[in-house]
């Protein structure tokens, strides 16, 4: 064997049109999102029977209700009659039933059709057939996931390499004490990219610099799950040295008081919305030194991506290189879109 084969391969890129051209779009929704799981919520988002929250995940408006016997369950927020939303705020309680806000028929929280109101004589129409469509949903740790699709695989085993290094620490206790959400002009991609190697944290991000040992971040592929790992400089920073990232776009980022789950979600090819949900014990107010660092953070991300989309749509670049020392999460990333894209397509 030559020395020059023992060399680290360095991976070339996706190409640019990847990130700029609409019909890829059309099929990462399905192909990607809708055979995978998202992250929906807490469970302290629904504290009472009857409890909700409706989302959209990629496209795909989504429910979740606490039903009277205290179990979760979702649904898509599409009406079975004409395709109306059964609710158009984030949250609330109901009594009991989902009701459409187009034209009020009335579902129980199992999903049953159980009035079309004023509908009128109709042989062929059996309520038990217009159900609503329902959303899997899995609990880990308190944290709520949905998939569209049957395909998704088992949660417990997509998320064991995260499970291992987090040993007994429980998050169901823990409440939402903070929602924020932030709008990218960029794909969706050119975002979790940035997110998956800690090569530009030296040039991009000087507060985070300072607080970590960049020169010791090392990131790790393990199934699904990227591990970062970057230990602090001092026993009182504000990250606790590890976070994690879930495939296809759920960071998780822990912080010595609690910690912060960032959704990177697709609005179309050419937006990203990033929700941020800070959970904190009994979700008290997140530290202010918390917020600092994650503001500053952010803002110096999405500066970089917005510019980095720019390049992506001028139509010069095409294709680049990958740092085989600090970009294998961005590689396997690529190769996990590519993989998706090419195979069948789960339906939702």
């Amino acid at each position: 064997m030559s020395a020059d084969s023992l060399k680290p391969r360095s991976p070339v890129t996706a190409p640019a049109r990847w990130y700029s051209d609409p019909e890829r779009w059309a099929l990462e929704k399905t192909a990607v999102f809708a055979g995978n799981w998202q992250f929906l919520g807490h469970e302290s988002d629904l504290p009472v029977p009857g409890a909700w929250r409706a989302d959209v995940l990629a496209g795909y408006p989504v429910i979740m209700v606490r039903d009277m016997a205290g179990d979760i369950r979702a649904f898509h927020n599409v009406c079975r009659h004409r395709a109306g939303p059964l609710n158009v705020e984030e949250t609330g309680v109901c009594d009991g039933h989902l009701i459409c806000r187009y034209h009020g028929w009335k579902y129980a929280l199992d999903g049953r059709l159980r009035l079309a109101r004023d509908f009128g004589p109709a042989a062929d129409f059996d309520p038990r057939d217009f159900s609503l469509f329902p959303v899997r949903i899995a609990v880990w740790r308190g944290l709520i996931f949905a998939a569209m699709g049957e395909g998704a695989p088992d949660v417990d085993g997509l998320l064991k390499p995260l499970d291992a290094r987090l040993g007994n620490a429980d998050w169901s206790g823990l409440k939402v004490g903070l929602r924020r959400a932030h709008t990218l002009n960029c794909n969706w991609k050119t975002y979790v990219e940035n997110y998956l190697e800690g090569y530009h944290v030296p040039d991009v991000h000087p507060g985070l610099n300072a607080e970590i040992r960049a020169e010791n971040y090392r990131v790790t592929v393990d199934g699904h799950v990227v591990l970062h790992d970057a230990p602090p400089r001092s026993p009182d920073a504000v990250y606790d040295g590890l976070w994690a990232w879930l495939w296809p776009n759920i960071g998780v980022n822990i912080y010595s008081e609690g910690l912060m789950i960032e959704r990177m979600t697709p609005v179309g090819h050419a937006r990203t919305q990033l929700d941020y949900i800070y959970l904190t014990p009994n979700g008290v107010p997140v530290p202010e030194a918390t917020l600092a660092m994650s503001d500053q953070v952010t803002a110096e991300d999405i500066w970089i991506a917005e510019r980095v989309q720019q390049n992506l749509d001028a139509g010069i670049y095409q294709t680049g290189r990958l740092s085989p020392k600090h970009e294998v999460a961005v590689a396997a990333f690529q190769e996990w879109v590519a993989s998706s894209c090419t195979s069948p397509s789960p339906e939702a």
